[in-house]
């Protein structure tokens, strides 16, 4: 009998579960995302290089004219052979650069630029297309959605939490 009073006693004092701790939540969310249209240009700049062995030069080549709205201008130079019937090498590149641009298209009707002004180093992404992007909530179930054109992104969402002794 004592062995049975104090797990008798802890039974009486325990504290009863109330509706307070238990909380339920449910969440749900749309999201559509449509691209809009992106340029990333980089100019280019003129360039010239001339090297080799056993080469002599008589008019040295290089650039001329450079100015704030035109690239520079390659001139050719004049080289021969230093010694005959020597080895020799020889090497010449040149880079003519880009024009600079000062204006960008606006974004046509359709949310892109359909003319961009661009430089020898670029990256162009179209925007997107919306279609048939859609997106439902309901009480009632799960959010829906529906794919568009390219450039788009559609996301659906449903979350449930249930705390129990918060």
């Amino acid at each position: 009998m004592r062995r049975l009073l104090p797990l008798a006693s802890l039974l009486f004092f325990a504290t009863p579960v109330s509706a307070a701790e238990i909380n339920s939540r449910i969440v749900d969310s749309v999201q559509l995302t449509v691209d809009g249209p992106a340029i990333q240009s980089t100019r280019i700049g003129s360039s010239y290089t001339v090297s080799g062995s056993n080469v002599s030069v008589t008019t040295l080549g290089g650039l001329t004219g450079a100015s704030a709205t035109a690239p520079a201008t390659i001139s050719a130079g004049s080289y021969d052979i230093g010694t005959d019937e020597a080895a020799f090498t020889f090497s010449e590149t040149s880079i003519v650069g880009d024009v600079p641009v000062t204006t960008q298209q606006q974004l046509s009707s359709g949310g892109r630029i359909d003319t961009p002004n661009i430089y020898g180093d670029s990256i162009t992404s179209n925007g997107g297309t919306p279609g048939s992007l859609a997106g439902t909530l309901s009480a009632a179930s799960i959010p829906t959605v529906t794919a568009g054109g390219s450039g788009t992104t559609a996301i659906g969402q449903r979350t449930i939490e249930l705390t129990v002794f918060k």
